[in-house]
């Protein structure tokens, strides 16, 4: 059994627009479950710490009901009480949130660590805005020379929030040195190169899990 640390944003605000955001649950829910179905332990880590504001809930959905109750949520860890040392794989999960508060958080020396001894790193939708600081003991960054997908231009501009978000994902990972590949909008697509797996989209979430999970058996 492997043990795999999600990681959440704990920003709550979607810029000026007065509504709320946070990490998308779909995104968590279904790769949580394609993990523990396959009998790897789950752990979450947040920004701040504490329970994380969830974004897109649905409870009719089975998973992600499951995952909203059974996750622990009021007591993720802090970024500074995670010990690397003890998880396989990490998961950026996604949400508007993470654009503010996943660059810069600290979470990316968790990552970096992880990958360095051998471990899986993945991020789905907005989550790749946490490999942006990732940078391995060589000094280079993870997503240099690296093939990976996220929430694209072209997504963001259908959900109207282009002006909204402090960067675009897409344009930001090209910068870092990453090749991103995009699929029609909204639509599946998940990219594996080497440990590092990528999702484009809230669809991709489960195929995310899926790719984690055979990189770990």
């Amino acid at each position: 059994m492997s043990t795999v640390l999600f990681a959440l944003t704990s920003h709550e605000k979607l810029g000026e627009t007065g509504k709320s955001t946070g990490f998308y649950v779909s995104e968590a829910a279904h790769p949580w479950r394609v993990l523990t179905d396959a009998g790897h332990r789950v752990e979450s880590v947040s920004v701040r710490g504490g329970r994380p504001p969830l974004d897109g809930y649905d409870p009719e959905d089975a998973d992600q009901r499951a995952f909203v109750e059974r996750a622990d949520l009021d007591h993720t860890l802090a970024p500074a009480e995670v010990d690397p040392e003890r998880y396989d794989a990490v998961l950026y999960v996604g949400g508007h949130g993470t654009m503010w508060d996943f660059p810069g958080s600290g979470l990316a020396a968790i990552s970096g660590a992880v990958y360095d001894r051998g471990g899986v790193v993945a991020a789905v939708c907005h989550g790749p805005a946490g490999l942006l600081d990732v940078t391995l003991s060589d000094g280079t960054h993870l997503l240099r020379d690296k093939d990976v997908t996220g929430f694209t231009n072209a997504e963001e501009a259908a959900v109207g929030l282009t002006g909204v978000v402090p960067f675009l994902l897409q344009d930001a990972l090209e910068e870092r040195g990453a090749r991103h590949h995009a699929a029609p909008e909204f639509t599946e697509h998940v990219v594996v190169d080497g440990r590092l797996v990528t999702g484009q989209n809230p669809a991709s979430a489960t195929a995310v899990g899926e790719a984690i999970a055979r990189l770990l058996a």
